[in-house]
């Protein structure tokens, strides 16, 4: 018995992009605003002072925005240096044709990856005297020298040289013929708690121990190396982390990591999710909604089915605890959220209709919803709230 080909009329060779047919708006989708970005850019730049440069971080995909679009209108803002997690994030902005120093803020160790890095003209994090070596080794194969920035760990626990032994280490990194010492840094680990401007606060004393390093390998005498501690958190903080350059991530998007200075800022998001209505139906009283049935109705209720969840980063924890906003009008979400999908009570709504756009996070009208509104609810950090979208939400540029 031959079984029939289905769809054999149709020859799916000559059409080898037609996915590209389908709307990124189709389902569901993150509008990024790239003049916002531009000029919360500028409105940072301007606490700075003229000698102080603005490293844009636009590592996890620029926090879920879309690192490309971001880095070309924070350089427009005023950023003259980019900061990434990874190898590969550094190399795909390269490939796109972004200029601009960018310096690998995670930790490379091979040969390999740092010949890669050589090669694409990347800066990396070093954190010890053996990848300085192997640095040195690749700049003198080709007759250069390797750009890199050295990190000292102050307090954070995690990468960089250890505090008390780096000005012994430094001197004997001086002596490498073939590389050359971009910056020096290290990074704060608290410094968005309310106790940062204490003196006796671990960001204060991060800070004083930075300082007392720096002095000691007489760093002022080496005035082509870039020094650099403050990230969003401590910039707004004080001048006196700012040093000769500043490594911004949140507040470039709009949020600032210190709620008491929020106000003060004039930082607009970048970011909107927005999603459309797949189906409606109405269900009685006494109902349960989604896996589990643990929301049951109490009414009966005419319900919204959106076509997002948590495999696009949509947290499940967050299941009935926040709203969608329609036409300037807050909603809830009920049950629970599912991989692909969410539900949400528009009782009462008649104009709510199959392949209406509501808004997730953003603004309409006079309501918004902020990731740092998710990040409270879901008892997390806005950070992870936006770099958890997937990449199956496609971004789409809004200015």
């Amino acid at each position: 018995m031959q079984i029939p080909q289905a769809n054999k009329r149709f020859n799916f060779d000559k059409y080898p992009n037609f996915d590209k047919d389908i709307d990124p708006k189709q389902r569901a989708w993150i509008e990024v605003n790239g003049e916002a970005i531009e000029k919360n850019v500028r409105q940072l730049r301007s606490k700075l002072g003229k000698s102080c440069q603005f490293m844009a971080v636009v590592k996890a995909d620029g926090y879920g925005h879309d690192a490309k679009l971001v880095s070309d209108y924070a350089v427009k803002g005023g950023a003259s240096e980019l900061g990434v997690a990874t190898l590969k994030e550094g190399i795909k902005l390269r490939s796109s044709g972004v200029k601009k120093p960018i310096l690998i803020l995670g930790n490379l160790y091979t040969k390999k990856d740092l010949m890669i890095a050589f090669k694409n003209d990347l800066l990396p994090t070093i954190s010890s005297l053996r990848e300085c070596l192997i640095c040195n080794n690749i700049g003198k194969q080709f007759g250069l020298k390797f750009s890199l920035h050295l990190k000292v760990d102050t307090g954070m626990s995690r990468l960089g040289f250890e505090s008390d032994k780096f000005i012994q280490e430094f001197e004997k990194i001086k002596s490498f013929e073939n590389i050359s010492i971009e910056g020096i840094y290290s990074h704060l680990s608290s410094a968005d708690e309310d106790n940062s401007l204490d003196p006796k606060s671990s960001t204060q004393l991060q800070r004083l121990k930075f300082r007392e390093l720096l002095k000691q390998i007489n760093v002022d005498n080496n005035h082509n190396i870039k020094i650099h501690l403050a990230n969003s958190a401590g910039m707004l903080l004080s001048k006196d982390f700012h040093f000769h350059m500043v490594r911004v991530g949140l507040s470039m998007y709009g949020y600032s990591p210190l709620a008491k200075i929020d106000k003060n800022l004039l930082l607009k998001p970048a970011l909107f999710l927005k999603v459309k209505v797949a189906f409606i139906r109405t269900i009685d009283k006494g109902v349960g909604v989604s896996y589990g049935g643990k929301f049951v109705t109490c009414r009966k209720t005419k319900l919204a089915i959106l076509s997002i969840g948590y495999a696009d980063g949509v947290p499940r924890n967050l299941s009935g605890k926040i709203n969608v906003i329609y036409n300037n009008k807050l909603y809830p979400q009920v049950g629970s959220i599912t991989m692909d999908q969410m539900m949400v009570d528009i009782t009462g709504s008649t104009e709510i209709r199959i392949g209406s756009t509501m808004v997730l996070l953003g603004s309409d009208g006079d309501k918004t919803i902020s990731p740092l509104e998710w990040a409270i609810k879901s008892n997390t950090i806005p950070w992870e709230i936006l770099c958890s979208f997937k990449n199956r939400l496609p971004r789409v540029q809004v200015d």
